[in-house]
């Protein structure tokens, strides 16, 4: 579909890419992974056509379109949400004005006999035709779909975007962008802004609707979960593997160690050619012998070994001051921002030294709470106490807003180490990126994504029990990210994270805290516990929901009654459950049919044979219409499911 060769980017006399080739073919799954500045962004960018190569060339075939998200993009604040999505529709809408254009003139216009009558008829033939393949009459719920699985109510569709966040603007653009079912689509850090339900549900739109896809992103778990294919950028080349990510990471290693013990042998054979040359240069009997290996001296092609892997470091951060022994204990705690409740009845108890998860859709009330426990919220009900002597650090996304803009990088970092880590800090800036001179750039000329990172190491050498993280990981790559996991892990003192990034809390956290259904619900275990423990809780709830229903229902039934209706009406209920599964397994299965029945009388339409068969186009759009019903019925068998789910909660 799309074809690379010889690719060249050249920045200010740093080679980027250099002589580049592959393939991207119909319905691949890419992940670039890569360095931070290998190139991954702007490989991304060549693609969508807003950078030009040094040289090479990118063959993109005329008809194919390409739908591209970038990491930040300047958003638009005029419109509601259902009308801001509804621009990945404009074509549609342009077909049907133009559709409303040629009956008015058909209806204005008498020469019935004429050729310019007839060709107007066709005209509108064809265009009506084309308006129902493509889904004309059936966007609404596919746009609404889309929007719910991104995490917004019905309730959010006529609400201005202007009162939404960044994270949930761009949650737009992301909906816009899938709806508009481009060819190829680029996606650049796309789990950035969504939580792990949305991710979740853009995992499974990526496996079962998209066309070709190509991303970048640092959440190890949703690209194990969406490619099979994995482009590596090192030192200015590529290396194509034809795996999922999981499966990269062992060929990576083995392919270093092979590159490794390749360059130690070519080390040796050039150290004993050049003592060679040292030994016999200024004897006349080995002149020949000499210029020989001198010859072959310059034309060995050297082979590099990749940086060493900053990510190996092993941080050990200050020990934490000694905390009481419940650093934080809620009773019953509840939020209301006037009429809004945000949650209530929150009772735990974090443990000195536990590491534990805030969770859940955003806005239920993580940050709040959050805020709450730091003393920047007090107009909470419900009792609220810190332990003896807990001292908090807090990172979120705001911290970098708050770091002195004339201090170099390394200054920023010494002023807070204590100890024997200021003999490491060299080490550790290194392992966030801000290695050899980056380290002595001024705070105001880094980028946004820099200053996060900066203040991210800045909190952890401060001299902490309780620290409180709110979305860590957002600009850290997979290097970093492992670095602070492991610190994060040995850190003797208690910490809270607040995050989306499933691969990041495993092994890290043994609680986790539920927001949704304005409750806070603890669950023991680690993250992968938790989401399968979910599962079952709901099934659980759905029972115990129906046994409550029924026995309201029976009023002044008898004991034995209410219990025999209880039964009863759980085996109902289970039923009812097993035959809406069963249902939506069969629409999942005949979409997967219809869709490949579409595909094949595409690829007839492609071929000029094809194209002058009236029969196909009947056919044709037989078939999309039949797939738009029954993505349709798909959908309300799906909210149908969720909405039992959420009233038995």
């Amino acid at each position: 579909m799309i074809s690379v060769e010889g690719l060249t980017v050249e920045f200010g006399g740093f080679t980027l890419f250099d002589d580049v080739s592959f393939v991207v073919n119909k319905k691949d799954r890419i992940a670039l992974v890569g360095k931070n500045g290998a190139g991954k962004s702007t490989m991304l960018k060549i693609f969508a056509g807003l950078q030009s190569p040094t040289s090479g060339t990118v063959s993109v075939p005329k008809e194919t379109t390409i739908g591209y998200l970038p990491q930040q993009m300047k958003l638009a604040d005029t419109q509601t949400v259902r009308e801001e999505a509804e621009q990945a529709f404009e074509h549609i809408h342009e077909m049907e004005k133009e559709i409303e254009r040629l009956n008015q003139q058909l209806a204005e216009r008498t020469d019935y006999e004429t050729e310019s009558y007839q060709n107007l008829i066709d005209r509108v033939t064809h265009l009506t035709e084309h308006f129902q393949m493509m889904g004309g009459n059936n966007y609404h719920a596919e746009l609404e779909r889309t929007l719910i699985g991104l995490g917004f109510s019905r309730e959010d569709f006529d609400r201005p975007t202007s009162e939404f966040s960044g994270g949930w603007r761009m949650r737009i653009e992301l909906a816009k962008l899938l709806l508009r079912k481009p060819d190829v689509l680029l996606l650049d850090e796309p789990t950035n802004h969504l939580d792990i339900e949305s991710i979740q549900w853009l995992e499974n739109f990526i496996a079962t609707r998209a066309n070709a896809v190509i991303l970048v992103s640092h959440d190890r778990a949703f690209i194990d979960n969406t490619t099979f294919r994995t482009i590596e950028i090192e030192l200015g080349k590529i290396y194509d593997y034809k795996v999922k990510y999981s499966e990269y990471v062992e060929l990576r290693k083995e392919r270093r160690e092979q590159q490794l013990r390749a360059f130690e042998n070519q080390q040796k054979k050039l150290a004993d050619t050049e003592a060679f040359i040292e030994r016999f240069r200024y004897k006349a009997t080995k002149s020949v012998q000499v210029q020989s290996r001198i010859k072959q001296l310059e034309k060995v092609e050297r082979i590099e070994v990749d940086e060493v892997d900053t990510a190996m470091l092993s941080l050990k951060f200050p020990p934490a001051p000694r905390s009481g022994s419940y650093p934080v204990i809620a009773e019953d705690v509840a939020k209301r921002y006037g009429d809004h409740l945000i949650f209530e009845h929150a009772t735990f108890t974090i443990n000195r030294g536990d590491k534990v998860a805030f969770v859940g859709k955003n806005g239920e009330g993580k940050s709040t709470l959050v805020k709450c426990i730091m003393g920047e919220i007090t107009d909470f009900t419900g009792k609220l106490q810190l332990g003896h002597n807990v001292k908090i650090g807090y990172f979120a996304q705001n911290q970098a807003q708050l770091l002195d803009e004339n201090m170099t990088v390394f200054d920023t970092v010494d002023y807070v180490a204590q100890g024997d880590i200021r003999l490491k800090i060299r080490d550790i800036l290194g392992a966030f990126m801000f290695g050899g001179e980056a380290s002595d750039k001024k705070v105001k000329v880094l980028s946004g994504g820099e200053k996060t990172r900066l203040a991210m190491i800045r909190l952890l050498l401060e001299p902490v029990n309780l620290l409180i993280l709110d979305e860590p990981t957002n600009h850290l790559d997979m290097r970093s990210k492992d670095v602070l996991k492991d610190a994060l892990k040995e850190f003797d003192g208690t910490v809270i994270v607040v995050s989306h990034d499933r691969e990041f809390l495993d092994g890290l956290v043994d609680k986790v805290y539920e927001f949704g259904n304005k409750r806070v619900v603890e669950h023991l275990g680690g993250i992968y516990d938790f989401l399968e423990h979910k599962k079952m809780d709901n099934l659980r709830e759905l029972e115990r929901s129906a046994q409550a229903t029924t026995a309201s229902t029976e009023g002044t039934a008898s004991e034995p009654t209410r219990n025999k209706l209880s039964y009863e009406a759980r085996k109902e209920q289970s039923k009812a459950i097993k035959k809406i599964e069963k249902a939506i397994a069969e629409s999942e299965k005949k979409i997967t049919e219809l869709e490949n029945s579409i595909a094949a009388i595409e690829a007839k339409l492609a071929t000029p044979e094809g194209a002058a068969d009236v029969s196909l186009y009947t056919e044709y759009s037989e078939l999309k219409k039949n797939l738009s019903d029954t993505m349709d019925l798909w959908a309300e068998q799906t909210m149908e499911l969720e909405e039992l789910n959420a009233a038995n909660r």
